[in-house]
């Protein structure tokens, strides 16, 4: 795949207030921001990315992208350094004075140590240099919204809530009475809901280890685990993706025996 050479954004505005509604159909899909002053790459970016299954905006200067975060959730930003007006730097720092926490990925031609020590300390949590492949922006993008999901308390995916301080599951209040272990089984599916995990990842987070234990454990625990979310009207299937693993997504689009990843998705989304 070709790399990307360029991109970049623009001015700032003051960005202290509320917060809308969150007005997507689905919330379990992340939803990105993109600040991209040349048109062409703006365009490239937004297409790859909705082609990863994330919803999309895109704003060409910074005074519309506090605007958009004004007005929209957002789950992370992909934002260029070298802008007309305000520097991506500086958006950033606006980003964080703010009070925004979410991901910010920094784009720049500016690879020495001193462009990349100055971007991480206004604020950024990566930092991509030019010229990089696609398929490198879009892995960096997953490991900040896992990194993001796993730091959360508190994931929701769909109608379930699931609160890990209080190792506790509930759907609009109604608590959903899972053993420790399908608890720990739910809590690592939703936090890569959308997005296969695989039986060995599985068996390691919750068993330490898959060397001693019977594979045939794992599937009685999600068949325990499935009705369960049936029978609460979560919404929610966990999908097996044969020989290979388990996914949680939305019960109308869920299928069996697929190995492509659905829609990368957004939990723990509590604004």
């Amino acid at each position: 795949m070709q790399p990307f050479l360029n991109a970049s954004i623009g001015d700032a505005l003051d960005p202290h207030s509320g917060l809308c509604d969150d007005d997507r159909v689905d919330d379990s899909i992340a939803r990105l921001l993109v600040v991209e002053d040349d048109p062409d790459m703006a365009r490239l970016l937004r297409r790859g990315l909705e082609a990863e299954g994330y919803d999309v905006l895109s704003v060409d200067n910074g005074v519309d992208a506090l605007i958009a975060l004004r007005d929209n959730p957002v789950d992370a930003l992909a934002v260029d350094v070298m802008l007309p007006g305000m520097s991506g730097f500086e958006l950033c720092r606006r980003v964080r004075e703010s009070g925004r926490t979410m991901p910010v990925l920094l784009l720049t031609a500016r690879d020495a140590v001193e462009d990349r020590v100055y971007g991480l300390d206004s604020g950024a949590d990566d930092y991509l240099t030019k010229p990089f492949a696609f398929a490198e922006l879009a892995a960096r993008l997953r490991a900040l919204l896992r990194r993001e999901a796993s730091a959360k308390p508190t994931l929701r995916v769909g109608r379930l809530t699931i609160d890990s301080l209080e190792h506790r599951a509930s759907v609009e209040g109604r608590q959903v009475a899972f053993s420790p272990r399908e608890f720990s089984l739910v809590r690592l599916l939703a936090m890569h809901a959308g997005e296969m995990v695989t039986r060995a990842d599985i068996l390691d987070d919750i068993w330490g280890g898959h060397e001693h234990i019977d594979q045939n454990v794992l599937d009685q625990y999600v068949s325990y685990v499935r009705r369960k979310l049936d029978a609460s009207a979560t919404g929610l299937r966990i999908v097996t993706v044969r020989g290979l693993g388990y996914r949680l997504e939305p019960a109308e689009t869920a299928s069996v025996g697929t190995a492509a990843s659905a829609r990368p998705a957004a939990p723990g989304r509590e604004r």
